[in-house]
């Protein structure tokens, strides 16, 4: 499938195939180095999180509200 195939696909199918391809990602990600200003970022969101200056939503939320005003 090219890029311009995909660009022409509802919002839905574009989401499934990102969900498809994490998921084929996910088994490399144990074996690849997260650099520093990304685990910097990853560890403020989580003590945001921890102090409750920040809430989590769940992907089939998020996924779910895309596209709503």
């Amino acid at each position: 499938m090219s890029i311009a195939e995909i660009r022409g696909l509802p919002l839905r199918e574009k989401l499934q195939i990102m969900e498809e391809i994490w998921e084929d990602l996910r088994p490399h990600a144990k074996n690849s180095e997260v650099p520093l200003e990304h685990r910097e970022i990853l560890d403020d969101r989580r003590e945001r999180v921890a102090s409750g200056q920040s809430n989590l939503r769940n992907w089939d939320e998020v996924k779910h509200s895309i596209g709503e005003p």
